[in-house]
């Protein structure tokens, strides 16, 4: 393998022409400029330079080696540049993960500010849990990661890591519109010990759900879950098809499918978003997507206002759906 510095002496003496001016041009002596040729031969396995005259010009080898240490030392040249624009400017890749609904609901938005503000910015998106972003986001796998908080089970917080809050995500309760809790628009928690609901939850690994059973255990509720899958909209569907129910955030909340009736809660439920990222890895790129993030949220803040409700399936028919705001 070719030493960088010994390219660097054929390039300068490629241009210069002497080994004189080539040693001025590297800040070298004459001296130390041929030792570097002499080692750069023998790691080629040719002669690179041959008499003319006073001094020395390339052999065919040494012009062919020349001109790859020329592109070579052009891609370095271009590295550093990209390297040292990143302590300053907005440039990419940035890595992002986020969990479903807020990749659903703040991605877009947030993603177009980026593109339009920071066109040199390439955003990476995945979605995941935190239970799957932090560990990528501490192992420098991600820059950063949207997560959720849900009330006495926060997303982890380990050492080294900074985080701002996005928004906060109220939750209604979906009830089939046939319940008889369903007319009232507004149920207080406790009022669902003798409802003889069943309920859709997220699956048995991730902190919705055990969120879920805690709240309604906390109200004096003894969940009896039946189904457990991963998505609201899903669950939105059970609700339909199934008469379960479910406790579903406003942020990006899917179509309300005909025959389900979305209520408020007492208390209100609720979880907050926040992005986070590595305190040492703090790079613009980073602060320019936390703050399209919150600005994206923030422009969303209105849609936290209850939700309109679909109509229900006698008074309508079975294929119409409304879009409940968010």
């Amino acid at each position: 393998m070719f030493g960088i510095a010994r390219l660097q002496a054929l390039h300068a003496v490629a241009t210069h022409r002497t080994v004189g001016r080539a040693a001025t041009a590297l800040h070298l002596t004459p001296s130390a400029v041929s030792q570097q040729l002499a080692t750069l031969e023998r790691e080629a396995g040719t002669r690179l330079t041959e008499p003319a005259g006073r001094g020395i010009r390339l052999t065919p080898a040494g012009l062919v080696l020349a001109e790859h240490a020329a592109a070579l030392l052009d891609r370095m040249a271009a590295a550093r540049r990209d390297l040292d624009r990143l302590d300053d400017e907005v440039v990419g890749p940035l890595r992002i993960g986020a969990i479903p609904t807020s990749a659903h609901a703040l991605a877009p938005a947030t993603l177009a500010r980026l593109r339009v503000a920071h066109p040199d910015l390439t955003v990476l998106l995945d979605d995941g849990e935190a239970e799957e972003t932090m560990p990528a986001l501490l192992a420098g796998d991600l820059d950063l990661a949207v997560v959720e908080n849900w009330e006495g089970l926060p997303s982890p917080s380990p050492p080294g890591i900074s985080r701002t809050q996005l928004c906060d995500d109220v939750l209604d309760l979906a009830l089939p519109c046939e319940h008889p809790l369903a007319s009232a628009g507004h149920v207080a928690l406790s009022e669902l010990a003798g409802a003889g609901l069943e309920w859709v939850a997220d699956t048995r690994s991730s902190r919705a759900h055990d969120w879920l059973l805690d709240t309604l255990r906390r109200a004096g509720v003894e969940p009896r879950v039946t189904s457990r899958v991963c998505g609201f909209a899903i669950h939105l569907e059970l609700v339909a098809g199934a008469g379960l129910a479910a406790m579903v955030p406003r942020l990006a909340r899917p179509v309300v499918p005909t025959g389900v009736r979305m209520l408020t809660t007492t208390p209100v439920l609720a979880r907050t978003v926040d992005a986070v990222w590595r305190t040492d890895r703090e790079t613009p790129a980073v602060r320019a997507a936390v703050t399209a993030l919150r600005a994206t949220a923030a422009a969303r803040a209105p849609g936290q206002a209850p939700p309109a409700q679909a109509p229900s399936a006698s008074s309508t028919s079975a294929s119409k759906q409304v879009r409940s705001p968010v």
